[in-house]
């Protein structure tokens, strides 16, 4: 067995965000953001799909085991994230700017230590049915 094959799993989370530059005054940030800048913060139910490419183990036949990557999203990213205001209640976006670009990236570097070095990852991350980002780009 030689293939690469993909596997997918499908979580979801809530988390509140303001986008904003702290080194810009409110004028611009509304210019960049909209009302993505309010100081009020807003909420996006946040779709991820993980996606973990590799050669079927000989044995089980699989790339991942699908409960131990579901358990592994749950430990690593939704118990940290979900129901969080991403500004203040996370270390990650204490200084980053929590776009979905940002999100992605740090998701995928929250699990890359977990996955099989020999695996690749990719994160997609849905913010709105509509508008979605994946990382590593393609």
């Amino acid at each position: 067995m030689g293939n690469k094959v993909a596997v997918f799993r499908k979580e979801h989370f809530n988390a509140a965000h303001r986008l904003y530059h702290a080194g810009w005054d409110e004028a611009r940030n509304l210019e960049m953001f909209g009302k993505c800048s309010y100081p009020n913060y807003h909420g996006h139910n946040y779709n991820l799909e993980v996606k973990v490419t590799g050669i079927p183990d000989k044995d089980t036949g699989y790339v991942m085991d699908m409960k131990h990557l579901s358990d592994l999203i749950h430990a690593v990213i939704i118990e940290r994230f979900d129901h969080k205001n991403l500004n203040l209640d996370t270390v990650e976006f204490s200084q980053l700017n929590p776009t979905a670009e940002n999100i992605a990236i740090v998701i995928y570097d929250l699990l890359r230590p977990h996955i099989d070095a020999q695996h690749d990852l990719m994160i997609r991350l849905y913010e709105t049915e509509r508008n979605f980002v994946e990382y590593p780009a393609s």
